[in-house]
């Protein structure tokens, strides 16, 4: 009679364990190390749920609330908004910046224009369209107003959102939805 216990034979060998903590430890340090890198090429996301960007000045950094705030009242600051389209934001009496913003594109060519402080009126430089202070056409050839934009102060932030809601300056749906 056979008294020897039964010795049941490993299901993985020294060299397959070993095997494979070795590829374990590899494959965790080539992770770790190629994490930064591949974040490194995506781009930071700067765009909340309602699909509003950050404010940004000409060479793509974000502009702080405060930095605007801090001009007088009336002041139009130009910025980088949504699709890179330049925005006049405007600074009200009360300290606050203006809930819209009027984007700074012709609706006749797509010229870009300067804000007239003397006129108080925005003024196409190509074929010489005129717009009142909330971009509506005071001169042709332009034919329609100009495009509206959401803004929003949070944390010292300047979001800048779609404006896709009734036009306020002529009570109809927005041209450019």
């Amino acid at each position: 009679m056979d008294n020897s216990l039964p010795i049941e034979s490993p299901s993985m060998s020294r060299r397959q364990l070993l095997n494979f903590l070795t590829g374990s430890v590899v494959a965790a340090t080539a992770t770790a190390a190629a994490y930064p890198v591949v974040k490194y090429f995506i781009p930071p996301k700067e765009t909340n749920e309602g699909g509003a960007i950050l404010a940004k000045d000409i060479l793509g950094n974000p502009i702080p609330a405060s930095q605007i705030l801090a001009e007088p009242p009336g002041t139009r600051a130009l910025v980088a908004g949504l699709a890179g389209d330049p925005t006049y934001l405007t600074l009200e009496k009360d300290a606050t910046i203006n809930p819209w913003g009027i984007v700074d594109n012709c609706t006749h060519l797509g010229c870009t224009f300067p804000w007239n402080n003397i006129d108080q009126e925005f003024q196409c430089p190509c074929h010489g369209s005129r717009y009142n202070a909330d971009g509506s056409v005071l001169r042709g050839p332009a034919p329609l107003p100009l495009k509206l934009v959401h803004v929003a102060v949070k944390d010292n932030a300047i979001w800048i959102a779609p404006w896709t809601e009734i036009d306020p300056r002529t009570g109809e749906n927005p041209w450019w939805v």
